[in-house]
């Protein structure tokens, strides 16, 4: 398989480095037990995830940890940036299954706790681009989702992969809401050879710990090159199937949000520019620091060849 090398985010596109340092200085200083208490607000299951850095790890701040756990989209506990950190509290996300299923040749069934403890998981700071204009970098910790599927062994049938996620409305009150037009559960796809690229990943934990409920516990979906709504959260179930499978918001407004969704600067969002994105974190005298945006999100070397020959106006 082709190794890749991870493309850096400019240096004036994250937030100043000493406010990473210092954090990560207070938690080694505190031990793994302290690190836990830490990032445990509004997940009670949040523990200390032993990591290494993964082939796309590169020496940079992410985010600030507040500002990317209380400033998210997660319909199931609501509509608000501020929903899913105050709403979610009454959420268990373990024990827990995941279910791999379809055109598979050996079927799955996956213990997330035993993924919290694997030896693979990997640390990979990437960039996350909203379809809403705006940014953050963040470091996720999992697993590449190409090393799940192959233990799977996909079909030769099989051309997308589908993803599930899971739906319990007495513990996410925003599945019991008419005003988001959801028809749960939420779902999402790709296509095989984009659910088995490298960079790819089947993210458990951020920051060095287990995922915070709000930010999509016990796992979720990274794909960096594409628009954070495909990212599903909370995936209770992975299916390989032959046809392009229904996504949640190309259902809801397929003008708007495409199977697709890769982040293009040169396409637009009918109600908004794509070409910068406000950066969440990089604050100032004059409010947050707005940045060009990067074709593929700055993954372009790295995915292009996925597109080879295809009208990406057309499968936006």
């Amino acid at each position: 398989m082709k190794t890749y090398d991870y493309p850096r985010p400019n240096s004036e596109e994250i937030t100043p480095r000493s406010l990473f340092l210092s954090r990560r200085r207070i938690m080694a200083g505190a031990g793994a037990s302290l690190m836990a208490a830490l990032l445990a607000e509004n997940n009670a299951e949040a523990e200390a995830l032993k990591t290494h850095p993964g082939p796309y790890t590169a020496d940079l701040t992410p985010t600030p940890e507040e500002d990317a756990t209380h400033y998210n989209n997660f319909y199931e506990f609501g509509m608000d940036k501020g929903d899913p950190s105050a709403n979610s509290g009454n959420y268990k996300p373990f024990p827990w299954t995941l279910e791999i299923e379809g055109l598979v040749k050996h079927p799955q069934k996956i213990n997330v706790e035993d993924l919290l403890r694997s030896a693979e998981l990997e640390e990979r700071i990437y960039r996350m681009r909203c379809v809403e204009a705006w940014s953050m970098v963040i470091p996720w910790d999992g697993i590449p989702l190409h090393k799940i599927l192959e233990k799977a062994e996909p079909d030769d049938k099989a051309k997308y992969v589908a993803f599930e996620s899971v739906v319990r409305p007495s513990e996410m009150p925003g599945q019991e809401s008419a005003f988001t037009g959801i028809s749960w559960p939420y779902v999402e796809g790709l296509r095989l050879d984009e659910a088995l690229h490298p960079l790819t990943l089947l993210a458990v934990g951020a920051y060095g710990s287990s995922l915070p409920n709000a930010n999509g516990a016990p796992l979720r979906l990274v794909v960096p090159w594409k628009y954070g709504f495909k990212g599903i959260k909370a995936i209770q179930k992975i299916r390989l199937v032959e046809q392009q499978p229904p996504t949640t918001w190309n259902q809801l407004a397929p003008q708007e949000y495409g199977f697709y969704a890769n982040v293009n600067p040169h396409v637009d969002h009918p109600r908004w520019s794509q070409a910068s994105e406000r950066v969440i974190g990089a604050r100032s005298l004059f409010g947050e620091r707005r940045q060009p945006t990067l074709m593929f999100n700055g993954y372009e070397d790295y995915v292009s060849a996925l597109y080879k020959g295809m009208d990406l106006h057309e499968y936006y």
